[in-house]
């Protein structure tokens, strides 16, 4: 799978960079002209509203991300109150924001999804508490310091934070942006999209205004992350990472002729499962997802249930599409799967293993050579596949699905591993594939 796909790009930019960029647009350019209370009513509304969504959505790491955002908010309105030069109270609660806030997020995009069990939300809880004492202890030593009350009237528009806490900012946005290409989730793109909406906010803590929209864009980030996840939830299947068969209904709807429909089936799938397990069975779900999701000639896959899965060729037909089909069968022929480490524990392993080792360090090439031979050969995976195009007088999308399935029944009666073209009123049309499994 390519790391900078077009579908990884538009998940790791929408919603959250985009919102970032339009708020500073419209900061820079000086067409946000509402109040400091409007700005701050909106704050709290995405604040609060995002900590109900999380809440709603068992998503207790947006709601633990939401609640540092808010801590730190509040620290540095508490002790600052408008005064965040350096030696004030409130540049202490500032720069100890700027360490604390991206060394939470990074802890939070490590955390499992618990929910909001008392086991998983009280350590939690209890380390931000211990987290806002220290702070507060801080900042209220940082009022005996010689100087910090005449310092407190000199107050920058923009304010220079530390250079250790733009490399600790710096590092664990490197960090969010490799776990979001990893895991591909919406909420690792959130948190640094929300991160980097906190540090202007810090930056630009001298303008009550501009810092409040900054703190509402990161707070409206996080609450927006829970309903792209709920949407892909919905219309993505989880194991393959392929939209569901929810979209592909919706995709149905849009289709207009000409277009075609493509049926895949992974040949002998129960016997995957059966032999090996579901692990195993989940594995060459994987497989095969990962390449229908490189399909070539404009199509897009789905997956519809079990080992079925569909593809859609918009304003393509039959003759257009076939080749593309073919290449797709044959590089997942030619893919090599292996089982993982985990199933290698059904070979046998011999009665005198231990005892041959124990003779002596002249067997023990010997036994590795034996063990290297207990690696199992690559696994055979192989598709069916039944392709049918919508006409000028048929061009309902269910029945060119039937049309579709039944060519692929086709091509598991004449041995598999093979596409299938539909008949159609005028003629009859099938192209075989090379090899049969």
């Amino acid at each position: 799978m390519r790391v900078w796909s077009k579908t990884t790009l538009k998940s790791l930019f929408i919603p959250g960079g985009t919102l970032l960029l339009g708020v500073a647009v419209l900061v820079y350019s000086g067409w946000l002209t509402l109040a400091l209370p409007s700005l701050s009513f909106l704050y709290y509304c995405a604040l609060i509203g995002g900590m109900l969504l999380a809440w709603r959505f068992h998503s207790s790491r947006i709601f633990f991300a939401l609640v540092v955002l808010f801590l730190a908010q509040e620290a540095i309105a508490a002790f600052g109150s408008g005064h965040v030069s350096p030696g004030t109270p409130g540049g202490m609660a500032l720069q100890a924001a700027a360490v604390l806030v991206p060394l939470d997020f990074v802890l939070i995009a490590l955390m499992h999804e618990r929910g909001f069990t008392v086991a998983a939300v009280g350590p939690v809880g209890l380390f931000l508490f211990v987290q806002s004492v220290i702070v507060a202890v801080l900042c209220r030593a940082a009022e005996d310091l010689p100087g910090s009350t005449v310092r407190a009237h000199h107050v920058a528009t923009a304010v220079s934070l530390p250079g250790y806490a733009l490399v600790v900012f710096t590092a664990a946005c490197v960090f969010l942006l490799v776990r979001f290409l990893i895991t591909r989730k919406p909420v690792d793109s959130a948190l640094l999209w929300s991160l980097s909406a906190f540090i202007l906010c810090l930056r630009f803590a001298g303008v009550a205004r501009v810092s409040t929209v900054y703190s509402a864009t990161a707070a409206c980030i996080l609450a927006a992350s829970i309903i792209e996840n709920s949407y892909l939830l919905a219309y993505h299947d989880e194991l393959t990472t392929l939209p569901s068969r929810r979209a592909f209904n919706d995709a149905l709807l849009r289709l207009q002729y000409p277009y075609s429909i493509a049926v895949v089936d992974i040949d002998h799938f129960k016997r995957f499962n059966d032999t090996y397990g579901h692990d195993t069975g989940d594995q060459v779900l994987r497989l095969v997802a990962a390449g229908l999701s490189r399909v070539t000639g404009g199509g897009h896959a789905y997956r519809c249930g079990g080992e079925e899965f569909n593809i859609l060729f918009p304003g393509k037909t039959t003759s257009e599409v076939v080749d593309h089909l073919e290449q797709l069968r044959a590089a997942i022929e030619d893919s090599e799967f292996r089982l993982r480490a985990g199933e290698r524990r059904q070979a046998p392993r011999g009665p005198d293993r231990r005892n041959e080792r124990a003779r002596g360090r002249a067997r023990k090439g010997h036994a590795i050579r034996e063990l290297a031979q207990e690696t199992p050969s690559p696994l055979s995976v192989t598709v069916s596949i039944g392709v049918a195009t919508s006409e000028e007088q048929e061009s309902d999308p269910d029945l060119v699905l039937q049309a579709a399935d039944k060519a692929l029944y086709r091509a598991k009666a004449n041995g598999r591993n093979r596409v299938e073209i539909a008949s159609s009123h005028r003629r009859k049309t099938r192209v075989k594939a090379a090899g049969i499994a």
